[in-house]
């Protein structure tokens, strides 16, 4: 149907009209929107001065309280770490010498339903368990049986009890690394990580030696730890062509004289480490000589070097023997240059004593500084089966000698007791450097 004028004028009428219409609420919105930001900032501004003069803010929906109190407002918590909230920060690195894998060791351990080691550690877990940061000397392998000094292999049951007692790391590199072939060095490796704790110094490959860089970096309450051991040697033996990386050494000739520094390569390892930019780093070595007192001129120059190259703490092992302990408070700086055996036959004059070192470390948040700040240790005593309640363990001297001179039950024996006394004087002797100088004690 066509449409005529009229009804187009009164159609161009009505466009018109809701045209107008709609301006005008274009207009109103704009006008309420303008005086909405005004308000906006008209209260963000009233806020800001009410904050500042201390005057408690009115929530939405409450009335203004009839007086106003005078407590300050609540502050945010304060979600800095503690140890950030200080000046300095301190640590404790515990640290005890050679676990021997020896037949004794392993028959401390046996029951009538397998092997249980608790008992054997039981004695010195409370002085393990205290460290920020607890390490040994784990001389053997966990590569099945039979167990025992044959093959210096043990169950896997000592590593689940060196756990529990507090022990987080194990130096890995020492004479035992590769006893049982790179096949038992692997195998080692593998049962040390599924009980919870880390290797130090040794890698199943090439592969795995690339990506630990050789170290390993711990954290604790804010301060980088880096940890790197090295051996002298392995037993006198060569590294399989295709696994010259599977454990950091300190000797060129090491399956032979022990004359040539690996200067270059030793540098190299700690250089990378110093990259990583550690609070700290701690120094594993196996070195010196078996049941001698003396301390030779290449260690000397092997703690210079370290030093040098950034090395704050080094912690000997392998002469079985407590040795020298250097501190240098102005440099902040700690070499043990043997920490004796932790836990073996215990046999051999000398070797049934030791101690468990005790290493402070503090750390200026301030100035970034890092520094050894003192040191103490916990005397030990490897108690074989004829000298105790015939169970086979090692135990604190001082507390076993406690519990002979008030009769317990299961005191240690007269000479065991008089032989811990002695104990008490050669370790205080060796620690400050006064040992008799012979190969061997008689002791």
């Amino acid at each position: 149907m066509a449409l005529h004028d009229d009804e187009m004028n009164i159609r161009r009428q009505r466009r018109e009209e809701m045209k107008q219409k709609r301006l005008k609420e274009q207009r109103r919105l704009k006008i309420a929107l303008i005086c909405a930001a005004v308000l906006l900032v008209g209260c963000g501004v009233g806020i800001f001065f009410l904050s500042r003069n201390g005057s408690p803010l009115i929530q939405s929906g409450e009335e203004a309280p009839a007086t106003q109190a005078t407590t300050a407002p609540t502050q945010p918590a304060d979600t800095t770490p503690n140890y950030m909230q200080n000046q300095t920060t301190t640590i404790h690195i515990r640290a005890a010498g050679d676990l021997n894998i020896t037949d004794a060791v392993v028959d401390s351990g046996l029951t009538a339903t397998g092997y249980d080691y608790t008992r054997a550690l039981q004695d010195v877990a409370t002085e393990l368990a205290v460290g920020d940061l607890t390490v040994l000397n784990l001389e053997g392998n966990i590569c099945g049986e039979p167990y025992g000094t044959a093959r210096t292999s043990a169950p896997k049951e000592l590593l689940d009890a060196l756990r529990c007692a507090g022990v987080d790391l194990v130096q890995s590199a020492n004479s035992t690394t590769i006893n049982n072939g790179i096949i038992g060095l692997s195998s080692t490796l593998k049962a040390i990580r599924a009980a919870g704790l880390e290797p130090l110094g040794a890698y199943a490959n090439t592969a795995e030696f690339n990506r630990s860089k050789g170290f390993t970096m711990c954290e604790v309450n804010g301060i980088r730890v880096a940890f790197v051991a090295f051996t002298k040697g392995v037993g006198g033996m060569g590294l399989p062509s295709g696994n010259e990386k599977a454990v950091n050494l300190l000797y060129s000739d090491y399956d032979s004289e022990y004359d040539e520094v690996d200067r270059d390569g030793i540098r190299k390892l700690l250089r990378t480490v110093k990259a990583e930019k550690p609070d700290i780093t701690i120094a594993m070595l196996h070195w010196g000589s078996e049941y001698n007192d003396a301390i030779s001129d290449t260690q000397e120059s092997i703690v210079s070097l370290m030093q040098k190259e950034g090395v704050n703490v080094i912690i000997g092992t392998h002469p079985h023997l407590v040795q020298r302990i250097d501190f240098n408070p102005a440099a902040g700086t700690l070499t043990a240059f043997s920490l004796g055996d932790f836990y073996g036959d215990g046999t051999a004059g000398g070797s049934n004593y030791s101690i468990i070192l005790d290493v402070e470390i503090t750390k200026d948040n301030l100035a970034g500084t890092t520094r050894v700040t003192g040191y103490d240790y916990t005397p030990i005593y490897t108690l074989r089966d004829t000298q105790c309640d015939g169970r086979y363990r090692v135990v604190r001297i001082n507390e076993a000698m406690n519990a002979y001179e008030n009769n317990f039950v299961d005191k240690v024996t007269k000479d065991c007791y008089e032989d811990m006394a002695y104990s008490l004087t050669r370790i205080e002797e060796r620690i400050a450097g006064n040992a008799s100088g012979k190969k061997t004690e008689s002791n």
